[in-house]
């Protein structure tokens, strides 16, 4: 069965394996399971319920909610009634759900929680085309879920089996909003084509099969998660919803999945957390967790060290990292990792400990992949994001810009054909990214091109590599190298809170909250020999010479990060502008 739209997939999975636990999710301390059945079946009185409530053809939709499996239903009876999906990030702010709501005209909102009610509440007065609210949870005084599957009863299938055919592959299936670091999001359109050919490029690159697991927790209202549920539903792949953020070790370690998704930020936390447990350590055992992480971080895949490294590497295995692969269940196959740049460090040390950490690299625009690093054919490559699929071609333009061409590029912005012309020029996309491809096929990406400043002495900074590579102190959690027209770069720092009040307690210096370390003199000297000593990998006029350090985290309730934890520079640098006079003067 080829499959064209996006509601056959599930219907492929029923067809080729069927699953007793196709969508899993905790309630009540217990695993409760839908098959492959239950999951269609539940989709058609969804379309069913659309139509009885007035849902036509092509109308919007929207779904704000955390993972669970009614989102992946929803989802998929949004589309069988032919109606276009429109998934939200929940954090954003009030006056970016009325412009979404509003310039998608949505006439129907599915939402999770009593807390995610009261912000649809809070404009819904300001959104005359919306109609109708649904909750996965029962709240008082709002539609429920379960209330609203009956409403379809008497609605034929053959009305739903109409509407399906009359659904074409080049059709818009989802409009996802990308909240831009400045300005208004902007709605991307994706077809039905647009992502399933995305799901059927990377389908190559996933080492698992129908027997695997997956946790999912990456919000799925990101078209990333999103396209790799589609694609764990495609090749057989249970799913299991982590319960929230804070569960996602202990589901991991319950359901022991071959594969799951993550972000270089999550992978950090990570492994800050081994770190510091090995710093616990005492003696040989301190030595050897040491010596282990050490030669990590030499690895290189393919056995390219030669036998004597494998050969500690297999020891360093058995001895330390066996924990590590416990911690995340003991069966990983594969962590697909995506949405910003991962530093080499991190690759090359949870690659050596056998946890298979493969990069890859894409935009929503994208339906998102347009690259990624798989073990087969040498296509691995640390520093890198892989070759691009096979349904896809990548190439550099004369400014460095990478540009991208395929079946997954999207129909345009939505509303907004001024902005879709500025990124689209003779069928390739252009991606604000600047890259390479090395050895003419591995992408690189090296920076962002709005993002590289230049100096008053007109040097150009590319910031993105450097705050990867500053990163790899323990004292950073977050860090943004600035200097734009100045005459020299700098860097705001906020300090990494649990390992610098460690640090400080064992220097018997007083530590505290973001506040007080960010007014510790001797934790900045300390912050800045790290920075020092990195700056030594950077060309001299590169070199960061001072550094201030910040008083609060950088958030996305905050407002510093998008909801893809991309740092808001210009947003940071007003927040931040008295550290900026107190680097640059007045």
């Amino acid at each position: 069965m080829e499959i064209q739209r996006l509601f056959e997939i599930p219907e492929y999975q029923l067809k080729t394996y069927p699953k007793s636990d196709s969508l899993c999710a905790k309630v009540d301390g217990t695993w409760v399971k839908t098959s492959t059945q239950e999951f269609l079946d539940t989709s058609m009185k969804v379309s069913k319920s659309l139509v009885a409530l007035g849902v036509n053809p092509n109308d919007k939709v929207a779904l704000i909610s955390n993972n669970r499996p009614e989102w992946n239903i929803s989802d998929i009876g949004i589309m069988m009634a032919g109606a276009i999906n429109v998934p939200i990030y929940p954090t954003i702010s009030p006056s970016d759900y009325e412009f979404i709501f509003n310039d998608a005209e949505v006439k129907v909102c599915f939402v999770s929680d009593d807390e995610l009610l009261a912000k649809v509440n809070e404009i819904k007065d300001g959104v005359p085309t919306l109609k109708h609210i649904i909750s996965f949870q029962k709240i008082e005084g709002t539609e429920y879920f379960e209330d609203f599957l009956e409403r379809g009863s008497e609605i034929a299938t053959s009305e739903i089996d109409t509407r399906k055919a009359a659904i074409n592959s080049e059709d818009l299936a989802t409009l996802i909003y990308t909240s831009g670091t400045t300005g208004n999001p902007k709605g991307v359109m994706l077809s039905h084509q647009n992502i399933v050919s995305n799901v059927v490029g990377s389908r190559e690159r996933l080492p698992v099969d129908e027997h695997s697991k997956a946790v999912s927790f990456l919000p799925l209202c990101h078209i990333y998660e999103r396209m790799v549920l589609y694609l764990f539903m495609y090749t057989g792949v249970s799913i299991y919803y982590a319960e929230s953020m804070d569960t996602i070790g202990d589901n991991i370690r319950e359901v022991q999945p071959q594969v799951f998704t993550a972000v270089p930020r999550l992978l950090e936390k990570v492994f800050d957390k081994i770190m510091a447990k090995g710093s616990e350590l005492t003696g040989i055992k301190k030595a050897l967790f040491f010596w282990a992480v050490e030669l990590g971080e030499k690895w290189e895949p393919y056995g390219q060290n030669g036998a004597w490294y494998e050969f500690q590497l297999s020891i360093a295995n058995k001895l330390i990292f066996n924990k590590w692969r416990e911690a995340l269940g003991g069966n990983v196959k594969a962590v697909a990792s995506g949405s910003a740049a991962l530093q080499a460090r991190l690759a090359r040390i949870f690659n050596a400990a056998q946890i298979p950490v493969l990069e890859g690299y894409g935009l929503t625009e994208t339906s998102p992949v347009a690259s990624v690093n798989c073990f087969d054919n040498k296509g691995f490559m640390i520093g890198t994001t892989g070759r691009p699929l096979f349904n896809v071609e990548v190439k550099i333009a004369e400014d460095g810009e990478i540009l991208i061409k395929g079946p997954n590029v999207m129909l345009g912005y939505y509303n907004r054909p001024d902005l879709t012309a500025e990124v689209m020029k003779d069928g390739w996309f252009h991606t604000g990214d600047i890259g390479e491809l090395v050895n003419g096929e591995f992408v690189k990406i090296t920076d962002r091109k709005k993002e590289i400043f230049k100096t008053s002495g007109g040097k150009y900074i590319a910031p993105q590599p450097m705050e990867n590579k500053f990163k790899a102190s323990r004292f950073i959690d977050q860090i943004m190298v600035v200097g734009e027209n100045q005459k020299h770069p700098a860097a705001l720092v906020v300090p990494d809170l649990e390992f610098c009040n460690e640090w400080c307690k064992r220097k018997g210096i007083e530590g505290g909250d973001y506040k007080a370390l960010s007014q510790n003199a001797k934790l900045k000297e300390r912050i800045w020999e790290d920075i020092n000593e990195i700056n030594q990998d950077f060309g001299k006029f590169e070199q960061v010479k001072k550094i201030e350090l910040c008083d609060a985290v950088w958030s996305i309730d905050g407002g510093e990060l998008t909801p893809s934890l991309k740092l808001k520079r210009k947003f940071i640098l007003q927040r931040c502008d008295n550290l900026m006079k107190s680097i640059y003067g007045g």
